[in-house]
């Protein structure tokens, strides 16, 4: 599977819907509306087969959203500083991950994560061992460490660049522990489109 095709097509979709959720955030209703519908595509894909559990879970993804949003709203209305508006972010994520906890196990508990993200922690690390295979174990393991960070912090940013600039600096990080293990990130990455191209070119 091409992988930056995959990447840059999931990050490409996500621009798109904050792009037009900015437009909705002068207009509560909407904006209420449009989340609501967001926070019940992502709980949808975890195929719970209670519907009463699922529009419960639906309801917290979605007053997640709208707290980080009037935090957020505050802090650009100089009403917060961005001090605060951190310290009162990072206060939100425990028990937003506490009251997930209530109707679901770890596993679905790291889907909404992931819906929250966009899926970029499991598609990034599938890109990293496809073009790195000679990662050793404890290699594997600390890059799952990193990602996983980032996805932390990610899932609470305001906007899909910032939920993306998480992952970025995270893997920048990533890419510097790698180099200084003597791996040529820019020779490796290089070999590993040339493979991707010759996948494609026998599909």
């Amino acid at each position: 599977m091409n992988q930056i095709k995959t990447f840059l097509i999931s990050a490409g979709i996500a621009l798109i819907s904050f792009s037009s959720m900015a437009q909705t955030k002068n207009e509560p209703e909407a904006y209420h509306k449009m989340i609501q519908g967001r926070s019940w595509k992502i709980v949808q894909k975890l195929n719970l087969p209670d519907s009463n559990v699922a529009h419960k879970v639906s309801d917290i993804v979605a007053a997640h959203y709208i707290d980080l949003n009037n935090i957020y709203t505050q802090r650009d209305s100089a009403k917060l500083s961005a001090a605060l508006a951190d310290s009162a972010v990072n206060k939100l994520h425990a028990p937003f991950l506490k009251q997930l906890s209530v109707y679901l196990n770890p596993a679905q508990v790291i889907q909404i994560k992931d819906g929250l993200t966009y899926g970029v922690l499991p598609v990034t690390y599938t890109a990293y061992l496809d073009m790195l295979p000679q990662l050793t174990e404890a290699q594997k393991k600390q890059i799952m460490i990193w990602l996983t960070e980032a996805r932390e912090r990610a899932m609470d940013a305001e906007s899909s660049e910032k939920k993306h600039g998480w992952f970025k600096k995270y893997k920048g990080r990533i890419n510097n522990y790698l180099s200084a293990a003597g791996i040529d990130m820019k020779k490796e990455g290089e070999a590993w489109q040339e493979r991707i191209k010759a996948r494609g070119k026998k599909s």
